[in-house]
């Protein structure tokens, strides 16, 4: 059985629908706040925010999408109330966190702008998916995407099942001419 982890803030729902439609088989999926660290272990592949140092020649990567660039505000704040921010427009802000892990940071820095102190940046999904009542995560108004989503795996676990994925996140259907319905093509398998 195949299983794949995936990062906190994440939606990866429709492709684990998917890939059991197109496989006929069961996917097992674990959410996890470090996904990288299951690979190999409890888990076959991950969805992971990149970049990550520990991701290296040793795994096969597919590049999934780019995260939209994000601050978490206090809720009442004059920020909150406009709903688009610049980078500019926060320079005065006391800055609680900027960047993506470890999540645990990312958490007690969002109760502290709970508390109507500072700032935190972050990808907006994975703000979007921690915010609580006192916090509203914004996008960042001409900001570049400082995170992508991507697929991992360690080279020696490649195996059909793992293509199989990867070709549902890259929008493979079971009406799709590589589908289990259909005799396999040979075509080349998703690489690095």
């Amino acid at each position: 059985m195949l299983t794949i982890a995936f990062a906190t803030g994440t939606e990866p729902g429709k492709w684990f629908r998917r890939y059991e439609e197109l496989t006929g088989t069961r996917l097992e999926t674990v959410p996890a706040d470090d996904p990288f660290a299951l690979v190999g272990t409890q888990a076959t592949a991950a969805l992971v925010r990149l970049p990550d140092p520990r991701v290296t020649e040793d795994f096969h990567v597919v590049r999934l999408y780019e995260e939209a660039a994000g601050v978490a505000v206090p809720k009442d704040s004059v920020y909150a109330e406009v709903g688009e921010v610049t980078r500019e427009d926060l320079a005065e802000e006391i800055v609680n966190f900027s960047g993506q892990l470890p999540i645990d940071d990312l958490r007690s820095a969002l109760q502290v702008v709970a508390a109507n102190v500072g700032i935190a940046y972050a990808p907006l999904p994975l703000l979007k998916n921690l915010a609580r009542k006192q916090v509203k995560a914004l996008p960042l108004v001409g900001e570049e995407s400082t995170s992508e989503i991507a697929l991992v795996w360690r080279k020696v676990d490649d195996s059909d099942a793992v293509q199989d994925f990867v070709g549902v996140t890259k929008g493979r259907t079971v009406r799709s001419s590589r589908g289990r319905s259909h005799p396999r093509s040979g075509g080349k398998k998703a690489r690095r």
